[in-house]
């Protein structure tokens, strides 16, 4: 039985590209973790997190296959998977792209916005990690040239933008807010004042609108608020406020 997965309707139409946003459901791990935790560094059992990953993987039907996983350190690097990169290698970045076959792209998130990304005609796909800080400085604006780099064309490239944590349960504070405004104007219309005492952020509405304002073929949103629905993601927002500790879910991507 494979766990849970959320598709893009575009990705899914795509040729030779398999993709996937899991969510907690359908691993083997308990307690805080349960149960499709994906991170080993949250504190689960390393044993059960390979076990979730492989899960993840064949739930992709493509049969078993690696995962490049980047450390993620919420910044606009992108790094590329070529025929030199060693899945155990964790390089940092918070996007990954590819030309490469038989090895996903993997992407963990609890709030943030993962980003799955194909070009089909060019045989090009990517993934990314947007968290405000990435998502403000261009992280997916880095990934489509780095995808363009490779010989893909953004008029071509399919975006599917994950399930994140959403404006109504995303509060920021002033100075934060005061932050992006000074430094990334282009982000404050996402900037929400009106209906709560302290300001929000929209995360995956800016990125949404990104994406469209690179000229990005096709853009759709995957699933649902993170920190709204605990059952089904996990949320370190939802964790930090519960005094517990948050797993990791994880987005996948592949060519063939």
């Amino acid at each position: 039985m494979h766990p849970p997965i959320e598709k893009s309707p575009a990705i899914t139409e795509a040729p030779a590209v398999r993709h996937g946003f899991f969510g907690r459901r359908g691993g083997v791990s308990e307690g805080e973790f349960a149960s499709l935790n994906a991170s080993r560094s949250v504190g689960d059992d390393a044993a059960n997190v390979v076990d979730n990953v492989h899960r993840a993987v064949m739930a992709l039907k493509g049969g078993p296959i690696e995962v490049a996983l980047a450390k993620q350190v919420h910044g606009t690097h992108v790094h590329v998977v070529d025929n030199g990169f060693r899945v155990g290698d964790r390089l940092e970045a918070d996007a990954m792209v590819t030309t490469r076959s038989g090895i996903a792209l993997g992407i963990l998130t609890a709030d943030c916005a993962p980003i799955l990304l194909a070009d089909p005609e060019a045989g090009i796909i990517g993934a990314a990690h947007a968290g405000w800080k990435g998502a403000v400085g261009g992280i997916l604006a880095n990934t489509v040239a780095a995808m363009e780099q490779l010989g893909a064309s953004r008029a071509n490239i399919i975006a599917a933008i994950g399930p994140a944590i959403s404006a109504p349960n995303y509060e920021i504070g002033e100075e934060m807010a005061d932050e992006i405004r000074a430094q990334f104007p282009d982000a404050a219309d996402f900037i929400i004042t009106e209906g709560w005492p302290r300001p929000h952020f929209d995360v995956p509405g800016l990125v949404l609108s990104q994406a469209k304002s690179l000229g990005i073929g096709t853009v759709e949103s995957v699933g649902s608020c993170t920190y709204a629905h605990p059952d089904l993601y996990f949320s370190h927002r939802y964790a930090t406020h519960n005094n517990t500790r948050a797993g990791r879910q994880i987005a996948l991507i592949a060519r063939g």
